[in-house]
């Protein structure tokens, strides 16, 4: 009997067939609805795929220690200034700072990448006023998707009365003029110190020799003599 009762029991122990109500099958057709969506959404999607992407640039952009996660204020208006959300009018520098900080916690000094769209969001109504919410939101997206952090050339010196009085060195005086050439470069060692020229060609030195051996051969044979 207890052999009976074993050989019984036996099958409750395999695994049943998966029944139609499979978690797989579940995600398969989830997976499968997701695909057959709208194009619009797909869209949606790649234009938050490419705001995302924009986002991480400007968040890493001077700061070697950042994640690309979080953004900080100043990097927040880089992008709002360099992707043309503000234009002056609508949006201001002053607005774009104020949103940031209404957005982010009361202890925090950054913000997350939904709190940026939140931020984009504030500025969308205020950028696009003439269309809808959801358009606006779109609009502002497509300034900012795709786009880096623009690297400024090389800073001008200032040009101002002071400054050119002291750096035109035609108008330099004494010693500091003779450091100089009339083109305004400058000379090195030949403008500090008084070098002897050897190089060329001197008469003086020249009419200095042979009188000098004019001499020698005038007195040297009749002292030889003696």
């Amino acid at each position: 009997m207890a052999d009976n009762k074993a050989k019984s029991t036996k099958p409750a122990n395999k695994t049943p067939p998966r029944s139609p109500s499979d978690p797989t099958k579940d995600r398969a057709a989830k997976r499968l609805s997701c695909d057959s969506n709208s194009s619009h959404e797909g869209a949606m999607a790649g234009e938050i795929s490419a705001l995302e992407e924009a986002f991480r640039k400007f968040a890493i952009h001077g700061d070697t220690r950042a994640t690309g996660k979080e953004m900080h204020g100043k990097n927040w208006s880089k992008l709002c200034k360099d992707c043309q959300v503000i234009d002056g009018k609508n949006v201001t520098v002053t607005d774009v700072d104020i949103v940031f900080s209404k957005i982010k916690g009361k202890s925090s000094r950054t913000i997350t990448f939904e709190q940026f769209k939140e931020a984009l969001q504030e500025l969308s109504k205020k950028r696009f006023k003439e269309k809808s919410d959801e358009e606006a939101i779109q609009e502002i997206y497509k300034l900012i998707e795709g786009k880096a952090p623009i690297i400024s050339g090389v800073t001008k010196a200032i040009s101002s009365p002071t400054v050119s009085r002291l750096t035109d060195t035609s108008k330099f005086t004494g010693s500091h003029k003779e450091r100089f050439d009339p083109s305004g470069k400058g000379k090195g060692r030949a403008g500090r110190e008084d070098l002897v020229d050897a190089s060329g060609y001197c008469i003086i030195v020249e009419y200095v020799v042979v009188l000098y051996k004019a001499l020698i051969c005038k007195f040297h044979t009749p002292f030889m003599k003696n």
